[in-house]
């Protein structure tokens, strides 16, 4: 009979080596000959909480999840942050120390038939053997909310403790009953320290690495934390394609520069989806930019956005929305001038119409504010809810015909222009 602490085949979608417990235990950056080929942040993936850099406030000594883990206590929990901050890195951790049985799910390519699987084997081994069930669902944000809602019976019955990763924010993307009864831990990307020391722990460790006699000056080291971008997956990739960029010395070591990390790094993947919270937040940050009167403010995001892939359009209508909420009546030829670069937009479209996106950004955000039409309108909106069944007033009605006239329709009614 299999171990109790691991799943007997990988779920699709999810390397088995990530979670296999019972596996021989080789100290970080030692790897077996069939793992040579897995790049280089496979490799370096830690094996405990004591070689886990970063995220001190989430599993450093004294932390409350760091207790819960070291106790085999973890609650049903979501670990939320962007990638390459260590989510999927813990979600193994915890499979290699938990006496529980560790079921991981990729929600990319698992069902609702997976879910139920997951959950009737784990009902009938708690049944048999009392061991209980960890389910650990990967891109947990994927999962539709029908899904979701699939397991939630099986949490509150205590059948399975779920452990999800997400890159969204749960609050959009995870039902709130599950949300309820999940602790939600919150991973930020890595600073320069954590990043540099992830490197040279690499350089120090990965027999790959060793063998090749790689080395880092501080030039290249300084340019892989700033294209990583808080992502340790991302820093040792830029190190291990640029070391295989490098030509060997006569002694055979490879020094890897910044001028090499920067021609592997020369087209950087920039965090942004146009259907997540990044697209929000940017955009958010791009209106308070233009409302605060900051032009170069409001020019940065607007570039991070459109560099990014954003569809100018939508930018665009964010424009014409600025220039009839908060310029308003203060500048009258604001929205006009919004509209002109909508509908230039629309027709030149990209790269082109990063132009008269910043020549509108610019105008709004040095145009004199006023949101009296909208605050007005807004109170209007109100007495209008308040009253929306009292009759229009006879002398403001249109006496279309004799019979409405006789009615009384129009009658005292004063034309301004008399």
């Amino acid at each position: 009979m299999g171990s109790s602490r691991r799943s007997r085949r990988p779920p699709p979608g999810l390397q088995s080596d990530l979670f296999e417990a019972d596996e021989p235990r080789l100290p970080s950056g030692a790897v077996a000959p069939d793992a040579r080929a897995a790049p280089l942040a496979a490799r370096m993936r830690p094996s405990t909480l004591d070689d886990f850099v970063g995220q001190e406030e989430v599993v450093g000594p004294g932390s409350p999840l760091r207790g819960m883990i070291e106790r085999d206590e973890t609650p049903s929990l979501v670990l939320w942050g962007p990638p390459g901050t260590g989510k999927t890195t813990l979600a193994a951790i915890i499979a290699r120390t938990t006496r529980r049985r560790f079921e991981p799910l990729s929600a990319v390519d698992s069902g609702v038939a997976d879910i139920r699987r997951v959950v009737s084997e784990a009902r009938e081994r708690r049944r048999i053997s009392g061991v209980e069930t960890i389910l650990f669902i990967d891109e947990l944000h994927r999962f539709s909310r029908n899904q979701q809602d699939v397991v939630l019976p099986h949490v509150e019955e205590g059948v399975v403790t779920v452990i999800g990763a997400t890159t969204e924010n749960p609050s959009f993307h995870v039902v709130a009953p599950l949300l309820s009864r999940s602790r939600v831990f919150v991973l930020r990307p890595l600073d320069g320290d954590a990043l540099r020391a992830i490197v040279r722990r690499a350089l120090e460790r990965d027999e790959r690495l060793r063998e090749q006699q790689v080395s880092v000056d501080e030039g290249a080291l300084g340019a892989i934390v700033h294209l990583a971008g808080g992502d340790a997956r991302a820093a040792l990739n830029l190190l291990e394609l640029a070391a295989t960029t490098v030509q060997p010395s006569d002694d055979g070591a490879r020094v890897v520069t910044r001028e090499a990390v920067e021609a592997a790094g020369q087209h950087p993947t920039l965090l942004y989806d146009r259907e997540g919270d990044a697209h929000y937040d940017h955009i958010s940050a791009y209106i308070k930019s233009v409302r605060d009167s900051d032009p170069d403010g409001a020019l940065y995001w607007l570039a991070r956005m459109l560099e990014a892939g954003e569809d100018p359009l939508f930018v665009a209508r964010r424009v014409v929305i600025l220039a009839a909420e908060d310029v308003g009546l203060a500048d009258p030829a604001a929205l006009p001038l919004a509209v002109a670069a909508q509908q230039a937009v629309h027709f030149l479209g990209m790269p082109e119409a990063r132009l008269p996106l910043a020549e509108a950004t610019v105008y709004l955000a040095r145009a004199p504010k006023s949101n009296s039409a909208y605050t007005a309108y807004q109170r209007a909106a109100q007495d209008a809810e308040r009253t929306r069944n009292e009759p229009v007033p006879l002398h403001l009605r249109n006496a279309a015909t004799r019979l409405m006239r006789d009615l009384g329709f129009g009658s005292g009614y004063q034309y301004a222009h008399d």
